[in-house]
């Protein structure tokens, strides 16, 4: 694996990360903003799109957004497995912090923040 490349393109508030450039990968939803690109056969991510990038980083007073992983309701649990592993290991677990929402003893949902933010061409020049 090589050294992560993020390149943000501003104009549709969207950050690429990529783990393993030029490297063919199946896209998982895992919500309305947060695209994880994996290799399915190696178990691996290749990378990550975040769309609306600045609402997520966007800080609440009382502290980081976390966002539902909804989309893992929508896989197999074979593949939801695997996903989940590759979100809780390096590198992906550099970016996003998994945790847990339980809103009763019965239900738990999946939820997930940025852990390392990158800086937009706006937030840079506001500097």
């Amino acid at each position: 694996m090589t050294k992560p490349i993020f390149n943000y393109d501003d104009m549709s508030d969207t950050l690429y990360v990529s783990f393993e450039p030029s490297e063919n990968a199946t896209g998982i939803e895992l919500n309305d903003h947060i695209l994880l690109r994996i290799n399915k056969k190696e178990q691996r991510a290749v990378g990550l799109t975040f769309l609306e990038y600045s609402l997520l980083v966007q800080k609440t007073e009382m502290g980081h957004r976390s966002f539902p992983l909804n989309g893992l309701a929508e896989l197999s649990s074979t593949l939801k497995s695997v996903v989940l592993k590759i979100l809780q290991d390096p590198p992906v677990s550099s970016i996003l912090s998994i945790s847990a929402y339980t809103p009763s003893r019965v239900e738990t949902i999946p939820i997930t923040s940025l852990q390392w933010q990158h800086k937009t061409s706006s937030q840079q020049l506001a500097l």
